[in-house]
């Protein structure tokens, strides 16, 4: 490892023996920019920001669920030990300050080639492989993306240590310290991305920085030239020829393009204009989730079945108890706090709203006043209700934050139904839209689940061959009190229509179906939402299952 091998002769003995003295270094080893744990330090970061943007980039193709993130992390861990592997492969064989800076490059055009990998796969989504389920599928696709510019960066260490050790006396301190300076990388990396790049830069321009930063270190560190001044002007200059090669160029220039009209830290937020039946319409896209028509003109517009059973929820309470006093968990398009105010001029509306970015595009493009009486808490919808005053009740929660490939697990369970009940007047309504398919597992447990909380749990599925649909809007509706349900005959949710009745499943129907399949409920323990909603995947993935 760096040293000298002495063979020194003992004629006496009949022997040789081997003495290792310590190599002097290199007038390259003295060079000021060689700083090992510097470079371990940044080499790290770029590992942690490609894997931490890479949940975004993927987002509006293939969802954010559990599945999602177990395929970046396992792909990018395996390519960094292959990496590694490979790594330890040339230390050995042809370390140097030269292969090193080639490596730097190699990997910084590894992390660049994921903005086109991205966009050559988008349109296709998930490998159709029939043969093959849905995770590894999933496995695949990401594999097709970061598993070379992972594998690229795992080779940096090996050969970093390798040029840094000159003494065997001090390998467990050298290691230690590069170890260390690595560990830190990854720390400021997750911190950094997940805290403020994302929000500021969005996903491709942080790419395009990290590919140019470690082409940077390739150029300086790489001893191209003799003078280390201009190898540092020359390094600048590379940097800065991928940037404008990718924001100037029409070709790499699409590359560049998100799709997104904001990317937040939590979604990638769409917003198009849409024509339909002559009506114009604002729609809002959630990743991969089209998730609200809102009409600018007309503020009673309601395109979904659900939004429609929430108004006619709505003008049961306000007939009822004579006000509407709601809580909405996931404001969305603010669609139904729009139309609410428009029918009822003294409603009371708080929405609590995760992400900031899409309070503020309801504003901006979807028509939501400015003047609107909706107060938005911008906030995990759980930690609401438990920081909530325990004397605040509504007669109305709406639960709208499951989105068919990203559901908010502890928003599932049986202790949060307990804590939405404490919030509720002692006949309030309770009404969750869940997307499920096929057998329908995840609305059968979360029903379920519902009943060991609510003495009265309704569902309503919007479709009666809801047991044959592969994929649907339903609503859930829980209450302690009994509910008038021959009374929602008589509302119709500004559409003319009794949603809710023309829906409803009966008890006797909805005991005997809950009756069937594995019987469990979900708590904080036991919550296992993406693995019931593996055939959901597969449906809105568009790709043939097995």
């Amino acid at each position: 490892m760096g040293q000298l091998v002495r063979k020194v002769a003992f004629p006496e003995l009949g022997i040789i023996r081997a003495r290792m003295t310590s190599q002097s270094p290199t007038p390259a080893q003295k060079d000021w920019l060689w700083r090992p744990a510097l470079i371990v330090f940044i080499s790290n970061v770029c590992i942690m920001v490609i894997e931490l943007v890479a949940g975004r980039m993927v987002a509006p193709i293939i969802g954010v669920s559990l599945y999602t993130w177990t395929s970046i992390i396992g792909v990018i861990l395996a390519g960094i030990s292959l990496g590694n592997f490979i790594g330890g492969k040339i230390a050995d064989r042809m370390a140097s300050r030269r292969t090193l800076g080639i490596i730097f490059i190699l990997a910084g055009l590894g992390a660049l080639s994921v903005l086109f990998s991205v966009e050559a796969l988008s349109a296709s989504g998930l490998p159709s492989l029939s043969w093959m389920p849905l995770i590894g599928r999933m496995v695949l696709f990401i594999t097709l993306i970061y598993f070379l510019p992972s594998t690229m960066l795992g080779l940096i260490s090996p050969v970093v240590i390798k040029l840094t050790l000159l003494d065997l006396k001090a390998t467990g301190n050298v290691i230690g310290r590069i170890y260390a300076a690595s560990a830190l990388g990854s720390i400021v990396g997750t911190f950094a991305t997940g805290y403020f790049l994302i929000s500021a830069f969005g996903t491709r321009l942080i790419s395009l920085g990290v590919g140019a930063l470690l082409i940077f270190m390739g150029v300086l560190l790489g001893q191209w030239f003799r003078n280390r001044a201009v190898a540092a002007v020359a390094a600048v200059v590379a940097a800065l020829a991928v940037g404008a090669a990718f924001t100037q160029n029409p070709r790499l220039r699409d590359s560049m393009d998100s799709g997104c009209t904001i990317e937040s830290n939590y979604f990638c937020i769409k917003v198009r204009d849409e024509t339909q039946n002559d009506k114009a319409y604002k729609v809002l896209s959630l990743d991969a989730l089209v998730h609200s028509y809102n009409s600018l003109e007309d503020p009673r517009e309601l395109r979904y079945a659900y939004e429609q059973v929430g108004a006619e929820v709505a003008e049961f309470l306000q007939k009822r108890d004579n006000r509407i006093d709601m809580l909405l968990i996931g404001g969305g398009g603010y669609t139904l706090p729009r139309y609410l105010e428009s029918v009822y001029p003294n409603v009371n509306i708080d929405v609590s709203e995760i992400d900031p970015a899409v309070t503020a595009t309801a504003y901006d493009s979807l028509g939501l006043a400015r003047n609107t009486r909706t107060v938005s808490y911008n906030e995990d919808a759980r930690q609401f209700l438990v920081t909530l005053d325990p004397a605040r009740k509504y007669n109305y929660i709406h639960g709208d934050a499951f989105n068919d490939f990203s559901v908010p697990y502890h928003l599932t369970t049986r202790e949060f139904n307990e804590l939405v009940k404490r919030h509720l007047t002692p006949n309030g309504i309770y009404l969750s839209n869940v997307i499920d398919g096929r057998d329908l597992p995840f609305a059968r447990a979360l029903l379920r689940t519902l009943k060991a909380t609510f003495t009265h749990v309704y569902f309503i599925p919007s479709n009666k061959a809801y047991r044959d649909i592969r994929a649907n809007t339903m609503l859930v509706l829980a209450t302690n009190s009994p509910l008038d349900t021959p009374a929602f005959a008589t509302l119709n949710g500004h559409d003319n229509q009794s949603q809710f009745s023309a829906w409803i499943i009966d008890d006797a129907e909805l005991d005997a179906w809950l009756g069937t399949g594995p019987q469990f409920l979900l708590t904080d323990d036991y919550v296992p939402t993406d693995n019931l909603l593996t055939g959901v995947f597969e449906v809105k993935l568009a790709v043939p299952t097995p």
